[in-house]
């Protein structure tokens, strides 16, 4: 397997200034990093991107995510591992990554849910880190970027 060229925020550096920047704020929002981590895999899970879940398995190790959770994190409705903000969380972003295959994908239900346990602040760092993921689920599946190939 070839990737199709280097990855674009490569190519164009100043796309990587601008994204790291937004990482910085999305960790700056309060929100526990093994439930942003769980965020991204799950939205990585869901786009197929195998660079992004691989890198995300790995940065969910290293945030203290454990074993249980990761191997289940795609079935997390059906196992027991995971705290009633982790899910609220999980759900915000499998509804905001399929966007398409429904009208009104983020319904009121998931989004008072999510509500109920984070705060505007904490909401806009897991809003973002969905976003982010998503774009870079896009870039990576688009490009074919390998997983393992950064490291």
């Amino acid at each position: 397997m070839q990737a199709r060229m280097k990855n674009p925020a490569f190519v164009l550096p100043s796309a990587t200034e601008g994204i790291q920047q937004l990482f910085k704020a999305v960790h700056g929002g309060g929100v526990d990093q093994r439930t942003l981590e769980l965020v991204h895999l799950r939205a990585s899970q869901i786009n197929g991107c195998s660079a992004c879940v691989d890198a995300g398995v790995k940065s969910a190790r290293k945030a203290g995510v454990d074993e249980e959770r990761l191997a289940t994190v795609a079935a997390w409705r059906e196992a027991p591992y995971f705290t009633d903000e982790e899910r609220a969380a999980l759900a915000l972003a499998e509804a905001a990554t399929r966007l398409a295959d429904r009208p009104g994908a983020v319904s009121d239900e998931i989004w008072d849910r999510a509500a109920t346990y984070f705060d505007e602040k904490q909401l806009a760092a897991i809003i973002l880190m969905i976003g982010l993921t998503n774009l870079f689920n896009r870039v990576n599946a688009t490009t074919r970027q390998i997983a393992g190939a950064w490291g």
